[in-house]
């Protein structure tokens, strides 16, 4: 892929992930201009996803670790289990928020 098609798809995944999170209530969240979004919770813990336009990648970080997640041709899974990002963010997600998060 090139560095065009990667920028497309990250930037839409971002803004998908923008858009379900407007929905929810007791999240705060901020997309930066420099593909870098930070969702803070209630207790002050964050879980951040940002672009890592090098490697080709959308890199998530939260409590339980750092995850890297690279386009198959169809979504975006994570390069050690394979795991879809917005299955993986849901579930990252209900862990820090303490209570189950959807994003559909």
């Amino acid at each position: 892929m090139d560095e065009r098609e990667y920028r497309a798809l990250a930037d839409a995944a971002l803004q998908r992930l923008d858009a379900r999170l407007s929905d929810l209530d007791g999240i705060d969240f901020e997309l930066t201009g420099g593909g870098i979004l930070e969702i803070e919770f209630e207790d002050g813990s964050k879980i951040v996803v940002n672009k890592q336009a090098a490697a080709q990648e959308i890199w998530v970080a939260a409590k339980s670790g750092g995850f890297h997640y690279r386009w198959d041709g169809a979504a975006w899974r994570d390069t050690r289990s394979g795991e879809e990002l917005f299955a993986a963010l849901v579930r990252l997600m209900s862990a820090q928020a303490g209570e189950p998060i959807r994003l559909d």
